[in-house]
Parts: structure tokens; sequence; C-alpha cells
């Protein structure tokens, strides 16, 4: 009986020697909830040992042994899984779940999405990233018109000071993942080098074929943005604007007479017809100085392939679709606006 005793003393000393390191790395596992629900943002660098990051994580308090930690990864195998990179962690989070996390490389990403739409032009870039409270709008507009930018196309726009922003029309519009602190001089990098990644080299032969500099092209793609809301008639448009320039004829786009105003207008009255301003296409023939908005990709493709068309007028149907009627001869042209007249009654 005495030896039996013995023997069940031996195991429950055995057991308790086996057990006690045990519950004491599942302990070890547990979070850290000291300052339980608080955030903490923790950088692991690249090359980092899953010895160090235990060390890194210790440091910060978010787990109670860098060793457990470190036992743990090749238990699971792991450690060689460990991403380097900024992770955002939650005390409480047991060492498992941090694990996991810089595992699948669940990064803290300190950024905003900028969505810039198509058509919007460099006051409204600003404007848009100053309401966000990104970057003053003066800041942006000060960096926009006096700013160094290394790009070739940039070195290409004229010296003219009639432009109004010499950027317009190449801040591509598109949607960009900016981290918080970035400059207005980063911002307009990002967005001019996304210019560069959308033209195609093919597309200076085909300026070529159509007689328009890079900055023409960049205007009248431009205007199309902001006159022609329907897609498909674009191509259509991008012709007549070519057929009026052949000719002298000006391009009378009421988007560059909006261009004219710090304001979008609701309506353009024949009054602002007659502004005396270099955007005004209805009183000067040709170009504008520059572009009056940043186009997107497909207002350029539209004015890289222009529609071959005899048309030279063109009027809102005003029927709510957007669309226009097209006329070869002004005679024709009145009868389409009495049509889209009609259409509002």
């Amino acid at each position: 009986m005495e030896k039996k005793k013995k023997i069940y003393l031996l195991l429950i000393s055995v057991l308790v020697v086996l057990f006690i390191p045990m519950i004491y790395f599942l302990f070890s596992l547990q979070g850290v909830h000291a300052k339980s629900g608080e955030q903490r943002i923790v950088a692991i660098p690249s090359n980092t040992s899953t010895q160090k990051i235990g060390e890194i994580l210790k440091k910060e308090s978010l787990i109670r042994n860098s060793f457990t930690f470190m036992l743990y990864a090749k238990i699971t195998g792991k450690g060689n899984e460990l991403k380097a990179g900024k992770y955002q962690f939650t005390y409480g989070q047991s060492a498992g779940e941090i694990m996991d996390q810089i595992a699948q490389g669940k990064v803290y990403k300190d950024s905003f999405t900028l969505i810039i739409p198509e058509g919007f032009t460099v006051a409204q870039i600003a404007q848009r990233l100053d309401t966000n409270g990104i970057v003053k709008k003066e800041d942006f507009l000060k960096e926009a018109d006096h700013g160094v930018f290394a790009y070739d196309f940039v070195k290409a726009i004229p010296a003219d000071k009639k432009i109004k922003h010499p950027l317009e029309g190449y801040l591509f519009p598109d949607t960009y993942e900016v981290e918080k602190g970035t400059t207005s001089h980063e911002i307009i990098d990002m967005l001019l080098k996304r210019h560069q990644e959308i033209w195609q080299p093919e597309w200076d032969v085909k300026l070529k074929s159509l007689h328009l500099t890079r900055h023409e092209f960049m205007t009248l793609a431009s205007i199309i943005e902001r006159e022609v809301k329907v897609k498909k008639e674009q191509s259509i448009i991008a012709g007549i604007y070519l057929n009026r320039l052949k000719i002298d004829m000006p391009l009378q786009a009421d988007a560059t007479i909006q261009y004219v105003f710090k304001n979008q207008k609701d309506r353009i009255t024949y009054e602002d017809l007659k502004i005396n301003d270099p955007y005004n296409t209805y009183m000067i023939p040709g170009f504008t100085p520059g572009p009056i908005s940043n186009p997107g990709k497909a207002a350029m493709e539209a004015m890289l392939n222009p529609q071959k068309n005899n048309y030279l007028y063109y009027v809102t149907k005003k029927d709510g679709t957007g669309e226009h009627y097209f006329a070869e001869t002004f005679a024709k042209h009145k009868e389409n606006i009495r049509r889209s007249e009609a259409n509002l009654k």
C-alpha cells in the first residue's frame, strides 16, 4: 500500500512538472489585457528574426513572453511566414492572433483614398484635398502652378502666361491611395506619373497623323470631357472640332466659357459668350491656351480616334438623355435647335 502511494505521488509529481510549463506556455499566449481595447502601431523591419519580432512585441507590452512567442512560431510552422511592415494591434489580442496577422501580412494602412473624377479641374482637385483636410487649397495651387516636375511632357507645356494652370489636363483622374502627411508636391507628382503610365508610345504617332501637338491634343480632350457627357458621342464631336479647326471656325464650346468663371454656372447666357477671355471659344478661334479640365482615358481615346464626318454643328436634344443633334449646315443646325426647344415643351 505504501509502495502504491509512493508511485501515485511520483506520477502526480511528474504530471505537475509536465503541466506547469504547459500551463505557463498557454498562459503566455493569452492577450495582455492591462490596456485592453487600446491600439498600438508597431513596425516590423525587413529581415527581422522571429526572436527579434517577439522582443519587439514584448517591449510594446503586446505579448507576455518573447521566448514563448518564438516557440509557438516554430510549433505552428509560421516562423518563416512572418512579414515585415507596419501593423496595428489591439491590446488583448492573443499571441496567436498577432502572429496570424503578421503571417498574413495584414499591414496597417495609414492612408486615405483619393478619388479624382474625370473632368475635374486643378481648382476642383485643390478644393477636394482642402475639404478632406489633406493639404491646403492655396498650397496645392501654388505647387501646381510653380512646382518643378521632371517629366518631358511637363517641360513641353508652352510657357504661355495666358494659361490659367500649366498642369491643367495632365493630372490624371483616378482613384489613389495616399499616405497621410503626403505633400502637395508628392500628390501632384503621383497624378503626373499616372498620366505618363497611361500614355502609350503609339499615341505620339497618332498625334502626328492628326497634326496635333500633345498640348493641343490634351486641350481638345479636356474640352470633350467637359462638353460631352454621353461617351458614344465623344468621338463624333472630336471629329467636329477637327472639322471646325480646318476652316478656322471657332470651337464654340460652352464648357470653355464655364472655365472662365470661378464657379460653374447653371446656364450660359448670350452675354457670357461675349466675354473677352482667351478661353472664350466663341470669341477667339482655334485652341484655348491650355486644357480646361483633366480628361479621363475615354475622352483621350475619343480624341485619338475622331469620327470622320462632315458635321460642323451640334446642339443638345434637351430631352434628358444628354445626347445631341448633329448637322452639316447652319440651316440644318437651326432646324435642330427648334427640335431641341420643342423637347422642352
